[in-house]
């Protein structure tokens, strides 16, 4: 197969985690990256626009070896318009059949397609859910599980699902539904362009999901699905959403398979609990290298590269310090930031994700790694859920052999830990903590205060992490004024530039 020269990039919105990390990572191996533009892309909860993407997709296939594409985005106007919108399944099928046509213009191109099951929100979020959601997510919620259990234990549950429906108006669970049903279809469409040999790969995630639900029923019809057409060699389905983009430019860039030695933080890492994921963390690693074209070696010193994976004790936790479930005798930190050291002293490439807590690097394990080289990491990820900290940990690893362009690879890997340790586990908190009881879902007129603030509290951060971990290496860096990505505290952007120095 041809190396790919020139990739296209359709994401599932604008944020630097969804756009700018997948086109980085790309961009240090030499691959030139297309986007469409900011206009026909989705916003926060505004959809993007589906005939613009059409019309753009169409006229940079010709110089296209490579597409990755949401599709949600694609046929829906976004991963999180997908939930609110009520466009028809046919409208969304007839965008969807675009894909047909680039390969037939251009047989030679490589897509790669993903979506995202429809989640079942864990917070009462009337923004990223439709309005209504603000209101009844409680009772959705239960709704979602007991449907689950009915169809996986039989008649002993039929109880809690008639409570669950009468507690909910007829005509919300109507519409909640129905936008499950016509994603669902639009999914299986997509397992029909796989079977053709449209797609390449198809990877179909779940978000934000538990071992119960309409998520987890979801899941098991696409499988069936997957049976009878037998496409399971060039198919994905397991908890993701965000970091899809990654893996999937780590596997068309880098074909595998890829051998990938994973290294816990506790003996018992592999059986540690996720918060947002329906299975423990083992069968999650496992199931993101596969999406990567990785699989796991037998020793250290077979692999591509090791996976460094910081799990908790014994379960997720949302707040720092944890002592009950994260912060337990059951790892051992000091230990696995040895290994760490001993691994980057041997010169083996190593890509390192923080899983022990969502939204944020661990504290404690951050100060203890300030010992170790940190510039040298092949890759580092600590964010949102622990699907998206392992999907693009596992991508930079991938990637590391290609890379050609050191300041590109220092830029992204510097732009993780920016994000990750210094405004995730830190910022987000302090700059909330001084706001007037700020709502997690829209800022308000609370938002330029929050910008202001975060401005003047993570920037001199950002410099100190620079100088002690990245500086003298013929690298400079300049950096832009930092922001919220969205109206909420949950998203930051830190516009940075890393640059050869000249001389």
């Amino acid at each position: 197969m041809p190396p790919i020269r020139r990739l296209l990039l359709i994401p599932p919105d604008t944020r630097p985690p969804t756009l700018e990390l997948p086109a980085s990572l790309a961009r240090m191996t030499g691959v030139e990256v297309g986007v469409p533009p900011a206009r026909a892309l989705p916003a926060f909860f505004t959809p993007g626009d589906t005939d613009a993407l059409r019309a753009w997709l169409l006229k940079m296939v010709a110089g296209a070896d490579a597409l990755v594409v949401c599709l949600e985005t694609l046929c829906l106007g976004g991963m999180i318009p997908a939930r609110r919108v009520s466009d028809s399944l046919e409208v969304a099928l007839e965008r969807l059949k675009v894909l047909r046509e680039v390969k037939e213009r251009r047989p030679g191109l490589q897509i790669s397609a993903f979506g995202v099951i429809v989640r079942v929100a864990h917070d009462n979020d009337p923004h990223e859910e439709k309005p209504y959601y603000g209101q009844w997510g409680r009772e959705l919620r239960a709704y979602s599980a007991a449907f689950d259990r009915l169809a996986r234990h039989g008649e002993s549950e039929r109880g809690a699902l008639d409570a669950a429906r009468a507690a909910l108006p007829a005509d919300i669970l109507a519409d909640w539904l129905g936008t499950r049903e016509r994603n669902r279809a639009l999914h299986l469409e997509a397992l029909n362009l796989l079977a053709e040999g449209v797609l390449g790969h198809l990877c179909l995630t779940l978000d934000d999901t538990t071992p119960y639900g309409l998520a987890a029923y979801d899941r098991r019809l696409l499988e069936a699905r997957a049976d009878e057409l037998g496409v399971w060699e060039r198919l994905d389905i397991y908890p993701g959403a965000d970091e899809v983009p990654c893996a999937l430019i780590a596997r068309a860039l880098r074909p595998g398979p890829h051998r990938v030695w994973v290294r816990y933080s506790g003996l018992g890492g592999a059986e540690t609990e996720m918060l947002y994921e329906d299975r423990p963390a083992g069968e999650l690693v496992r199931a993101h290298l596969r999406a990567a074209g990785c699989v796991p070696a037998e020793t250290p010193d077979g692999a591509d590269f090791v996976l460094a994976v910081n799990t908790p004790g014994l379960r997720q936790a949302h707040r720092q310090p944890d002592f009950a479930t994260v912060d337990t005798p059951h790892r051992h930190l000091p230990a696995f930031v040895d290994a760490l050291r001993a691994e980057l002293e041997a010169h083996r490439r190593v890509s390192l994700a923080d899983i022990a807590y969502p939204n944020g690097a661990e504290s404690r394990l951050w100060t203890m790694l300030q010992g170790l080289p940190l510039a040298r990491l092949a890759g580092f990820s600590a964010w949102n859920t622990a699907g998206n900290t392992l999907g693009t940990a596992v991508a930079f690893g991938v990637l590391a052999p290609l890379v050609t362009d050191r300041a590109a690879h220092a830029g992204a890997l510097f732009a993780r830990m920016v994000d990750d340790v210094l405004y995730q586990s830190w910022a987000r908190y302090a700059v909330r903590d001084r706001l007037s009881d700020p709502s997690p879902f829209d800022l308000g007129p609370q938002r330029e205060a929050a910008e202001t603030l975060l401005r003047e509290l993570i920037t001199p951060r950002i410099q100190a992490l620079w100088e002690r971990h990245f500086a003298g290496q013929g690298l400079g860096l300049e950096l832009g004024p930092p922001h919220l990505a969205w109206p909420r505290l949950f998203t930051g952007v830190f516009p940075l530039t890393v640059t050869a120095d000249r001389g």
